[in-house]
């Protein structure tokens, strides 16, 4: 199993998550954070880090985020998004952004 950064990461980008991580799984794009599959070993630390609760393990995505297990997967590798290791300041806006819902449409990638 692996773990996925889903809808909510979008326009915040928190990266409390890339300090915790002892594999440096985490992908970064211009406005959000993925987890590459084959890099997690789903120690679930990242978890807990995540301010706005948008990491979960694949088997707990909650159903309306079940393409984000997809999206990881595809940004991380194909996506051309680059390894992150140390933890950035998030999104200028980050907090005006971190509860909204349905923010897939300002994904960037």
């Amino acid at each position: 199993m692996t773990h996925v950064v889903t809808e909510s990461c979008i326009r915040c980008k928190y990266t409390d998550c890339v300090d915790v991580c002892p594999v440096d799984c985490f992908r970064e794009g211009p406005n959000m954070l993925v987890i590459d599959p084959d890099e997690c070993i789903d120690c679930a630390v990242c978890i807990p880090e995540c301010p706005v609760n948008a990491i979960y393990a694949e088997e707990d995505v909650p159903a309306d985020q079940v393409a984000f297990i997809k999206l990881n997967a595809e940004l991380s590798t194909a996506g051309g998004w680059k390894s992150i290791t140390k933890r950035k300041p998030a999104l200028p806006d980050a907090e005006e952004w971190k509860d909204i819902k349905d923010k897939l449409d300002q994904l960037v990638r």
